[in-house]
């Protein structure tokens, strides 16, 4: 039941196993107090049947009292302790997930949908906490509880101590294997239709303003609810296996009271085995069965979740565009850039860039211009080591960027993409992304030489003024000023900016970059400029087209 890919998301939580076996622990201990009294009630109801003297009642009595206090307090400690360790289990598989996913998002990822790594990120990755809650857990649960069940019938009667055991194992075995047989299908299908469902959904609510001023909103609402569809029919094909399932145990439960009574019968007719025993090991085999009744259900828990761990490593997999070298060299003082012979392709297609050979340097700034498509952008990504050339060199002060740690280029070189990224949170939060130990005085700074002060002094909560959902409360100006000032505040000695007038009209482009790069040349910024537009072009020291994956001089 348990694949490659569960056993190595649970690898990922391994440091709470300690707390995750121990909630297995009070679990089964749980099972074996509610089975106890059960057990012992069973006894005091049909030795009391017999009126002896209330002291031979007196033992099985407390055990009653023992039994029901305990099976309470083990049962809320189980909850506690198994709620706490999986929390603490898939907040771990969470970080270990992201730290896997973070090298690839440099080089994008191409065919990803944003509704299907919603899916992947959120839903999937929550249906990994069933892993252990509703997996592992009720099977070591099981095992344990009708281990020690089976042994105390064995006791009291050894023939009807193995007819528990069978009914058990085919309860906690058999059923389970049956039931994932015939819920594979509706299994594997399950996990594909809840992320083609998500995809639907996020995709129809970003477009929504497109959709309904195309008059599209109806065209994409029947393709969710076709999508609905083919989700409901995989849950409801799993339900009916789960139910299906579920009275399978209950009958094996009720046929294993049936067979224990009508195996103790003749003992106890023979004078082998007392009568009291009888209501024993009825309500015994009763109180076992708890131990197995979830057992389909976790053996559908963990299909669903083996889908689950597939999709996320599906994603995590995936080689990185750029890796840090095993022994990085330093990258020494400066930020000055410079490509060789550059050529870069894409899938094996014509050549993006064709022998590019370009030098950047702290106080230059260089505009790149060139119809969209040309190369402008991986150039840029070139510079950052978002991606390495296929042929040529980038090297930082001397040094190939392929033997210098990421983290070290990028604290020389930021990147202030066409898409700067808001956080819905504050401003204050936004800047300080940047730099977390940054305090008011160097985020005033910083919004200062972006030319952006004046107005986030005048909002009513200034730092703390929330920029709402992707900066949607701000303006596109406002919003590449504040990006503008995060890229400052990181201290870079050079700075790509990549269309940062993409979203802005003419006159307000002409004023941030114009703002942008006077701010550069004042403070020995270096800058490269990578633009369509013709804003800020007349403040550059050099200017290139890019032609063909060559750079052309313009001026």
């Amino acid at each position: 039941m348990i694949d490659a890919p569960i056993v190595r998301i649970a690898g990922l939580s391994r440091r709470h196993v300690v707390l995750l076996l121990a909630s297995a622990l009070l679990g089964a201990l749980a099972i074996l107090a509610g089975t106890g009294l059960l057990a012992t009630s069973g006894y005091v109801i049909s030795r009391a049947a017999l009126k002896p003297p209330i002291l031979m009642l007196w033992v099985a009595i407390v055990g009653v009292r023992f039994f029901g206090i305990s099976r309470a307090v083990l049962r809320y400690l189980e909850r506690l302790s198994s709620h706490d360790a999986v929390l603490r289990a898939i907040g771990a598989v969470r970080v270990g997930l992201f730290e896997r996913l973070e090298p690839l998002v440099p080089g994008g990822l191409p065919g990803a949908r944003t509704g299907d790594l919603l899916t992947r990120f959120v839903t999937d990755v929550d249906e990994l906490q069933n892993l252990w809650l509703r997996g592992i857990a009720p099977m070591l649960v099981a095992l344990t509880a009708g281990v020690c069940s089976a042994g105390v019938a064995a006791l009291i009667d050894p023939a009807a101590g193995a007819a528990l055991a069978v009914a058990l194992l085919l309860a906690g075995a058999v059923v389970p294997l049956l039931a994932v047989a015939m819920a594979h299908a509706s299994g594997r299908d399950e996990a594909p239709a809840r992320a083609r469902l998500g995809a639907e959904l996020v995709s129809a609510v970003e477009a929504a303003p497109e959709l309904v001023a195309f008059g599209g909103s109806a065209a994409a609402a029947a393709q969710v609810e076709r999508c609905d569809r083919a989700f409901g029919r995989t849950r409801r094909r799993t339900a009916l296996v789960s139910a299906a399932a579920e009275g399978a145990v209950t009958a094996l439960a009720g046929l294993a009271v049936v067979a224990m009574l009508a195996i103790a019968a003749p003992s106890v007719h023979s004078g082998l085995l007392g009568g009291v025993w009888l209501a024993t090991l009825a309500l015994l085999a009763m109180g076992a069965f708890e131990a197995v009744r979830p057992l389909p259900a976790a053996a559908s828990h963990l299909a669903g979740t083996a889908q689950a761990a597939r999709r996320v490593l599906e994603l995590t997999d995936r080689e990185p565009a750029v890796i840090d070298p095993t022994d990085p060299e330093f990258a020494g003082d400066g930020a000055a850039l410079r490509l060789q012979g550059v050529r870069v392709r894409f899938d094996g297609g014509p050549w993006v860039l064709d022998g590019v050979d370009l030098d950047l340097a702290p106080g230059r700034i260089v505009a790149l211009t060139g119809e969209s498509g040309s190369g402008k952008t991986t150039l840029a990504q070139l510079l950052v080591r978002f991606r390495d050339p296929d042929e040529g060199s980038v090297s930082l002060n001397g040094h190939d960027l392929r033997r210098l740690a990421q983290s070290d280029v990028r604290r020389r070189v930021g990147l202030a993409g066409q898409d700067a990224h808001l956080f819905p949170t504050s401003i204050r939060e936004n800047l300080r992304i940047a730099r977390p130990e940054a305090d008011d005085a160097d985020l005033e700074d910083a919004l200062r030489r972006a030319h952006v002060w004046d107005w986030v002094s005048g909002l009513p909560e200034g730092l703390s003024t929330e920029v709402g959902e992707d900066g949607s409360r701000v303006s596109g100006g406002q919003r590449q000023r504040i990006a503008l000032a995060r890229a400052l505040l990181a201290d870079v000695g050079l700075l790509v900016l990549d269309e940062p007038a993409a979203h802005l009209d003419r006159d307000t482009a002409d004023e941030v970059i114009g703002d942008l790069l006077r701010t550069a040349r004042t403070e020995g910024l270096g800058v490269l400029l990578v633009s369509h537009e013709p804003a800020g072009l007349d403040l550059a020291d050099e200017v290139y087209e890019l032609r063909g994956g060559r750079l052309v001089a313009v001026c």
